[in-house]
């Protein structure tokens, strides 16, 4: 029987793919953004900062949730 990983085992790529995004999240690239929404808060509540989390985590999260809902950092921006 094959082993199935709930989690991802690997670490983070250099420039955040929706790949990734969804990964982190756990939810499909075109999930919904009410799906996106409740899964960022689940994530976030068990790897938040204040609770002993990592910022560095904590900011993959928010960047993964910026990135599926269409907020991601526009380069070209001067």
């Amino acid at each position: 029987m094959p082993r199935v990983w709930r989690f991802y085992p690997g670490g983070f790529e250099r420039e955040m793919t929706r790949r990734e995004a969804a990964l982190i999240l756990g939810v499909r690239e075109r999930a919904p953004m009410d799906k996106i929404k409740d899964a960022h808060k689940r994530v976030m509540v068990a790897n938040h900062p204040d609770a002993g989390g990592s910022h560095y985590i904590a900011s993959k999260i928010n960047e993964a949730k910026d990135m599926l809902m269409g907020k991601g950092n526009d380069h070209d921006e001067v």
